[in-house]
């Protein structure tokens, strides 16, 4: 029985790429790890070993920092547009290129952060301390001419010290787990958002940065501002505020992890614990995910 080759890709992953732009009066500095992932006509290097139609995968490497040079990184979404569109128009045998980047955010250092008078206010403006937080996402995919953008972020935590409860649910007898009229809501977003736009025309691509921030906003305010009886609620509501406010964006994914804090019992040892001491459980946890799209429009984020 002939065996047929299935899907297939290759490329170079994870590629850090740090653009320190020194044109402007304060440096600006994006720092990247960027994933190439190249499909098309490419049977003959898997069944004879041909590699006519290979590009190198450190010719990929060298492509990202040439056009980090050559021109500049405004946004991630951007640059990775411009790369992925290159990978296939440059190179007949290719017709689908896939960029992933994780964005690794740095935050000015202040005079009064510093803590140190010797320091003076040009070198303050070009001094940068790594943000802890979240890691800022983004999947382009560049095929037959389109392009579709997934903007995202990961290892956002987040937490409500109340208006939060759960109750109502399912009981059968291997149930323990008591009803929670005022409960601590603690999660890790992971989301993912696409963008509905035509890439044909220039004038329609989004403002990369202000978008990001915007969809970063709604999804904090809807976190902070529902009243939750479950984090599936929340979920939606988190990803209704991002549709309803931003009308470049198509389609929400959101991954929520639920990191359970349990209020310790400690009358044993004779001490009153009202809701102010908690036992943070890191596993296992309750995983809540689902994808919110505007009416008409199909879902296409992956499911991880």
């Amino acid at each position: 029985m002939p065996m047929v080759l299935g899907q297939n890709q290759y490329g170079k992953a994870e590629t850090r790429v740090v653009r320190v732009r020194r044109d402007t009066e304060r440096h600006e500095v994006k720092d990247l790890n960027v994933s190439v992932a190249l499909s098309g006509d490419l049977s003959d290097t898997h069944i004879t070993g041909g590699n006519e139609n290979v590009l190198p995968t450190d010719t990929m490497k060298n492509t990202v920092f040439a056009f980090a040079q050559e021109h500049g990184i405004d946004s991630a979404e951007a640059y990775g547009v411009r790369l992925a569109r290159h990978f296939v128009e440059s190179q007949p045998s290719i017709t689908r290129a896939r960029i992933r980047i994780e964005e690794y955010p740095w935050n000015r250092i202040t005079a009064a952060e510093s803590r140190n008078r010797f320091v003076g206010a040009d070198e303050i403006q070009h001094s940068f301390v790594r943000d802890g937080g979240e890691t800022r996402t983004s999947e382009i995919v560049w095929e037959h001419g389109r392009v579709q953008v997934i903007s995202g972020l990961k290892d956002l935590v987040v937490m409500n010290t109340t208006s939060s409860e759960f109750w109502g649910y399912i009981k059968d007898r291997y149930t323990t787990l008591p009803e929670a009229y005022d409960r601590i809501l603690a999660t890790q977003v992971t989301a993912r958002w696409r963008f509905g736009f035509d890439a044909s025309d220039e004038g329609a691509e989004p403002n990369w940065e202000r978008s990001y921030a915007q969809v970063r906003r709604h999804l904090l305010e809807a976190f902070s501002e529902t009243y939750s009886y479950s984090l599936q609620q929340t979920l939606y509501a988190m990803a209704n505020r991002v549709l309803t406010n931003r009308h470049e964006v198509d389609e929400v994914r959101l991954s929520l992890p639920n990191k359970h804090n349990f209020l310790v019992d400690m009358e044993q040892i004779g001490i009153k614990n009202d809701k102010e001491v908690y036992y943070a459980a890191d596993r296992p946890y309750g995983l809540i995910e689902g994808t919110v799209h505007r009416e008409g429009v199909t879902p296409l984020i992956p499911v991880d």
